[in-house]
C-alpha cells in the first residue's frame, strides 16, 4: 500500500505565506492527494489476495471460508456488525445450524471414524450370527418374536445352526404369578420342531417351567448349561379367573391339566425319564442346578472352560479310601 501511495506525483514546493488565503490555496492540492492515494491503497487491497494459513480440506466450513477468501475477499473485509449472526456463516446460502447425527459432516482431523449412520439394535446384530436370546417371560409379544426370528433363520441357510440362549421364568414371573398362556412355550416349541436345522440351546441364568421345556428340546448333544444356572419344572398354574362364573374357572382348571399332561409328555421324551417320573418330581417346584440337570436329563453338557475335564478325572471316594488304607467294614 505504501508503495502505491509513493507512486502518485508529488508536489516540488508548496509556496508557504503568512496570508490566510494563500495558505488555503496551498492545502487544497495536498488535500486531494492524500484523498487519490488512499482510493488507490483500497483498491490494491480489493483486488490483492489475503495468504490462506495451510488448513484441513475436508472441513467444509473451512474449504467454504477459504474459497470466498480467495475468490471476493471483500465480503470477509467489509463485515456488517450484525450481533445476530454468528461470524462468517452467512456466506453459506442457507446455514443449518441444527443436524440429525447420520447427517452432519464431520472433520476428518478429529472425528474420521465416526459412523455417518446410527447402529443396528443389538437383537439385530444377534440374529445376524444366527443367535436367539430368549431374556423375558414367555408373553405373547416375545413368543411372535421367537418364532418369527426362528421362521426367518430357516429360510436363510437351513443348514446351519441355530444358537437359543435362555434366560427365562417361562409363563410366569419370578413370584409365580401367572403372564401368559402354557401355549405360548407350546407355540415356540413347536417351531423348534417343524425347522430343519440343528438347534443349540444354552441355559444362562434361568430356565423355569416351559423355558426349561424348550431348553431341553435342543438337538440331541447339543444342549448346554452354564455352571451357576437354574433349572425347574413345575406344574402349569390356572390364570387370575376374576369374576368368572364357577363353571368358566371349572374349565379353565380341566385346561390347565390337560397342559401339565403334555408337559409331562414332552419333558420325558426329551429327558428320557418316564412319564411317572417327571410327574412325581413335578408335584412340587423341582429345582436343578447344572450337575442335577445334567443327571435328569435335560442338558447334555456343562459349559465349565476346561473344567469339565477336570472333574471328571477326580477319583471316586473309594478310590481315595483305598488309596488311604482305610478298609470299609458294614458299610462303615
Amino acid at each position: 500500500m505504501m508503495a502505491t501511495c509513493l507512486r502518485v506525483p508529488m508536489v516540488s514546493s508548496i509556496p508557504t505565506s503568512s496570508s490566510s488565503s494563500s495558505s488555503s490555496s496551498s492545502l487544497q492540492p495536498q488535500q486531494s492527494l492524500r484523498r487519490r492515494c488512499c482510493s488507490l491503497s483500497v483498491n490494491a487491497t480489493s483486488k490483492s489476495k489475503i495468504p490462506i494459513p495451510p488448513f484441513n480440506p475436508n472441513d467444509p466450513f473451512l474449504s467454504k471460508l477459504a474459497s470466498v477468501a480467495a475468490t471476493s475477499p471483500e465480503t470477509l473485509l467489509n463485515r456488517p456488525l450484525n450481533s445476530d449472526t454468528p461470524p462468517y456463516l452467512d456466506v453459506f446460502d442457507s446455514p443449518n445450524l441444527m443436524a440429525t447425527p447420520a447427517q452432519v459432516e464431520r472433520s476428518v482431523s478429529y472425528n474420521e471414524h465416526r459412523p455417518r449412520r446410527p447402529p443396528p439394535d443389538l437383537p439385530s446384530l444377534l440374529l445376524h450370527g444366527r443367535i436367539i436370546y430368549i431374556g423375558m417371560p414367555l408373553v405373547p409379544a416375545v413368543t411372535e418374536l421367537i418364532v418369527a426370528e426362528l421362521m426367518y433363520l430357516q429360510w436363510m441357510d437351513p443348514k446351519e445352526p441355530i444358537f437359543i440362549y435362555i434366560n427365562s421364568t417361562g409363563t410366569t414371573r419370578d413370584d409365580g404369578e401367572t403372564v401368559g398362556m402354557e401355549t405360548e412355550g407350546f407355540a415356540i416349541y413347536d417351531a423348534m420342531m417343524q425347522l430343519q436345522n440343528e438347534i443349540h440351546t444354552v441355559a444362562v441364568g434361568a430356565a423355569i417351567g416351559q423355558a426349561c421345556l424348550l431348553l431341553s428340546a435342543g438337538s440331541p448333544g447339543k444342549r448346554f448349561m452354564m455352571p451357576h444356572a437354574k433349572a425347574m419344572i413345575q406344574q402349569p398354574r390356572i390364570p387370575s379367573s376374576g369374576l368368572m362364573p364357577a363353571s368358566d374357572v371349572l374349565i379353565r382348571a380341566k385346561e390347565v391339566i390337560v397342559n401339565r399332561d403334555t408337559l409331562i409328555k414332552l419333558l420325558a421324551k426329551h429327558t428320557g425319564n418316564s412319564e411317572e417320573t417327571v410327574a412325581n418330581v413335578m408335584k412340587r417346584p423341582y429345582y436343578m442346578d447344572a450337575t442335577k440337570a445334567k443327571e435328569f436329563g435335560v442338558i447334555d453338557r456343562i459349559l465349565w472352560r476346561g473344567q469339565e475335564k477336570i472333574m471328571s478325572d477326580v477319583s471316586a471316594p473309594e478310590d481315595w479310601d483305598k488309596g488311604a488304607g482305610i478298609k470299609i467294614v458294614d458299610g462303615f
